[in-house]
Order: structure tokens, then sequence, then C-alpha cells
């Protein structure tokens, strides 16, 4: 049997339509592609047709925000979180740059090994990791994921976001910005 070729999409529910379509279109530097309904928006970063879709169905419950920085944080059921991967990490570090300016902050960064990780929380307190991937290939990740290492601590490092876009910028190099033992 075949795998699916991509992830196409996440839906969503809000009742803060607006609210959730700039803080994505901000974070993500999305473009809406379609609002003209009041209970459904689309927008997209990419040359998908939409990647993320915004619905809201009626009056929902408000979900409790996530305690601290962990993979454990949050105690209900549902998506966990989101991960959108950015092509460097330069790329990464700008983005935070320009979402600090804005005001938008991550709750926690965490070298996890295969992955530079930064996670926000969005209006609805939906987990968004924003993340680089730490190896060249998914083979060099899945690999590393199956290592001693990984086995040993497969949560990771936390890091200060400044003191990392500090280190690179003053010319440390991306391999030892990133990878742990």
């Amino acid at each position: 049997m075949a795998p699916p070729t991509k992830l196409a999409h996440i839906v969503l529910q809000t009742n803060r339509i607006a609210e959730m379509q700039a803080w994505y279109c901000t974070v993500l530097s999305a473009q809406v592609v379609h609002d003209a309904s009041p209970f459904i928006s689309f927008i997209s970063y990419d040359d998908e047709h939409h990647r993320i879709a915004f619905l809201n169905p009626g009056p929902l419950a408000e979900r409790e925000p996530g305690v601290g920085g962990s993979i454990a944080a949050g105690r209900e059921t549902g998506l966990h979180h989101v991960a959108f991967t950015f092509a460097s990490l330069n790329d990464l570090l700008e983005n935070y740059r320009r979402l600090k300016e804005l005001g938008i902050q991550p709750h926690w960064c965490v070298n996890h090994g295969p992955t530079t990780s930064m996670y926000y929380q969005d209006p609805d307190k939906n987990q968004v990791e924003l993340q680089i991937d730490n190896f060249a290939t998914a083979e060099q990740g899945r690999a590393y994921m199956e290592g001693a290492a990984f086995r040993k601590n497969p949560v990771g490092v936390e890091f200060d976001p400044d003191a990392l876009d500090a280190r690179l910028r003053s010319g440390a190099s991306i391999k030892e910005l990133t990878l742990i033992e």
C-alpha cells in the first residue's frame, strides 16, 4: 500500500477566526486564500491551495493553557502541537527576531536532537512548533533517533533563543549550534 505523499493541511476549530487567521499569517508569513464566510477561512504559506483552515462551528469551551515548557504541557486530549519546518537555522532565527519584535515569543525552546525547535501558543492556546531539521537527510535524523543518545534523552536540551542567535551571529558553525550528544 502506498503511503500519503504529504501532509496537506490542518483545520483548527475556533471561535476566534479573525484573531487566529491574523496570528498564523503573521507567524508563518502566510496569505489569506478565502475568508468570505463567517464560519470558515483558509490560509497558505506556499504553493498549496490551503495549509490551514479555521472553522467556527458555534460556541466552544476554552482550552486550558499548557504549563511551563515541556512535552507534557497541557493535560487534555486532542492535538498536542503542529510543527512547521524552516529551511535553515538562519531562517528560523530571523523569524524568531521578527516575531519577538511583534511581541510573539516562544514559551519553550529545545534542541530535540533531530530538530532545533521553538514552541509558541496561538490565541486558542494550541502549541505551534517552529523548527529546523538538524540533519541533512531524514535517514540521518532517523539514525540519530535510533541511537543511544536519543534513547537516553528523547526530549532534548533547552536553549535560550537570544543566546543561540548571538552565537550564530558571532560566527559559530551550524553544526556546533544544532547537534547535541
